[in-house]
């Protein structure tokens, strides 16, 4: 097996970070999320952070020399035989031309899942305050409502979880990706795609298919 370098696609709500998750604790890989990274960075308030934070809290878009710049030291602070699934980045040509510079892509995997589906998912998502768990009122509950399960922290329902906003992220996310995802089909990166047609889809059966197929690329 060698180390495998993977991207993971998804509108909001498609399951990127559940299914993640569950690829970190089945094969090892390091998940790489832009999102985590950035947050993190906030909370340590490091001048880098506080720069992050100005552009998140003003709901726009973190430059591209930054987020390169935290990536590229994400990758290099990495042991190198490790794989990864790399979410949240890149969300633009530019930056997948860039990307290519830093490191090989071998793989995309593709959630795709209707937007009736995502809007019914997030208007019922509850985030722990404290550790970022996510829950769902419909199908993954925590044991105590209102408790996360992992660290006893408040769950609260993030403010663009409704389904006005969530339409409008589901347009920008389908404008940016499609040609994303042309572009590696340019550059015959092997695709895996997933399409999602029930609302409670248990993550085990789409990690399950995931997996099968990385073995089948002898990604695994």
């Amino acid at each position: 097996m060698h180390k495998m370098r993977a991207l993971i696609f998804g509108a909001p709500g498609s399951g990127k970070g559940t299914y993640s998750a569950r690829l970190q604790d089945r094969l090892g890989v390091d998940v790489i999320s832009m999102g985590d990274i950035f947050r993190n960075m906030m909370q340590e308030n490091s001048i880098l952070g506080r720069i992050i934070k100005r552009y998140v809290e003003a709901g726009l878009l973190v430059p591209d020399p930054i987020v390169i710049e935290v990536l590229a030291d994400r990758l290099a602070n990495m042991p190198k035989e490790k794989s990864f699934v790399l979410d949240g980045f890149p969300r633009t040509i530019a930056q997948a031309e860039v990307l290519e510079k830093i490191t090989p892509i071998d793989v995309v995997i593709e959630l795709a899942v209707p937007d009736w589906i995502i809007i019914e998912r997030l208007s019922s998502r509850r985030i722990c305050k404290n550790c970022g768990a996510a829950y769902n009122l419909r199908f993954m509950k925590p044991e105590v409502e209102g408790v996360c399960d992992r660290c006893g922290g408040t769950l609260y329902q993030r403010s663009d979880d409704n389904p006005a906003v969530i339409k409008m992220r589901l347009e920008l996310y389908a404008s940016e990706t499609s040609p994303l995802l042309r572009f590696y089909e340019t550059t015959k990166v092997p695709l895996i795609k997933h399409t999602t047609d029930q609302l409670e889809m248990p993550p085990e059966k789409v990690v399950d298919y995931i997996e099968q197929e990385l073995k089948k690329l002898n990604l695994f």
